[in-house]
């Protein structure tokens, strides 16, 4: 049974009622005893009947078919297969359990309507997914309080001056899923991945167009994929086929299909534009954050480069291509060093264990 099958047929995961979950998985790895985590996650709220929140993707499911993995969902699937890894035991939204037990952390990582279910006692551990902006955040949660992660290092700079217990925290990457083709077997030289958020058409024109015109003059064959408009399958088999991929996105927390491609060792040409956060929803009205973003927080010389707009991309490319060619980037190495859901999942226990430390002085 996967996480998501644990998290349907779970009994407790009902914010008013349940039994205690067992546990999973049933002992440790090493033999060393860690804490047990209470993790929560939930996508949705019921929006018509109590509990309709658990029946809407199975008819959303039955009438179109397997869903898109959403990322936060992607988070919360690869922490619980890491802990499964490393034998870090979990009970998953088990409310009934964690009402009985108001001095054991609850580890929240979805949406925070999860907050207003109920008036929660326990010391809390927050994220990754919870706001996107500590301003989004009511004053009654008294979250400069808490423990609240976030992905990468500049987001933990853009919230610290809000939460001053901001750690960061980058899930792992399913590294024995995300795995290479042999170079014999790839038939596209260019996997584009067009992840523009925002002003699309504008974009359309002054950086995926010219970048594709560019790509056409140079000869290199190209496939295209747009964020949200694939199945995951489908971006798996892509990158099986291709030799590289240009990742377009203005910015990332984490980046996790970026690094996906780094895990399946296809070298990644970024736009990484930096300057100020710009998502139009707070910039420059709510939020104004000047510290510098990145579309790849977790990249090194091994997993390819990056350029910082059509120019950047025009006067790069033949050196990055120069590079794949000849075979010199590395980029499953970096994951395999820094990303694997065995480290993720460890980072996240040793982050939970300082937490409740803290919260019980």
């Amino acid at each position: 049974m996967d996480v998501a099958e644990r998290i349907r047929a779970n009994p407790a995961s009902l914010p008013h009622g349940g039994s205690d979950a067992s546990l999973v998985p049933t002992a440790p790895a090493d033999g060393r005893e860690r804490m047990t985590l209470n993790l929560f996650f939930e996508e949705r709220d019921d929006r018509w009947l109590p509990g309709d929140r658990h029946i809407r993707p199975l008819l959303r499911r039955m009438l179109l078919g397997k869903s898109w993995i959403s990322g936060q969902r992607r988070v919360f699937l690869n922490l619980c297969a890491g802990l499964d890894r490393v034998g870090i035991r979990y009970r998953v939204n088990d409310y009934g359990y964690i009402r009985k037990h108001p001095d054991e952390l609850a580890c929240i990582i979805g949406r925070p309507f999860v907050l207003d279910w109920f008036e929660w006692k326990n010391p809390l551990l927050l994220g990754v997914a919870m706001y996107n902006h500590p301003v989004e955040a009511p004053d009654r949660l008294k979250l400069q309080t808490k423990t609240v992660l976030v992905p990468c290092t500049w987001y933990a700079d853009m919230c610290r001056p809000y939460w001053p217990h901001v750690e960061v925290w980058p899930v792992g990457i399913e590294t024995d899923l995300w795995t290479p083709t042999p170079a014999a077997q790839k038939s596209v030289d260019v996997l584009l991945y067009d992840k523009v958020r925002w002003e699309h058409d504008r974009y359309q024109t002054e950086l995926i167009e010219p970048i594709r015109k560019h790509l056409e003059a140079a000869g290199p064959s190209v496939e295209v994929i747009r964020y949200g408009h694939y199945k995951e399958d489908d971006y798996k088999a892509a990158l099986a086929r291709c030799r590289s991929m240009i990742f377009l996105c203005e910015h990332e927390s984490q980046g996790i299909a970026c690094q996906q491609a780094l895990s399946s060792d296809v070298p990644v040409f970024a736009w990484d534009r930096g300057g100020p956060w710009q998502d139009p929803e707070y910039f420059p009205h709510k939020v104004t954050y000047e510290g510098g973003v990145s579309s790849v927080p977790y990249f090194d010389a091994r997993c390819g480069s990056s350029f910082t707009g059509a120019d950047g991309f025009v006067s790069g490319w033949s050196d990055f291509w120069s590079h794949v060619s000849a075979g010199d980037f590395a980029p499953r190495d970096y994951v395999m060093e820094n990303l694997t859901l065995e480290k993720g999942a460890l980072h996240y226990c040793d982050i939970a264990e300082a937490a409740i430390q803290r919260q019980s002085r």
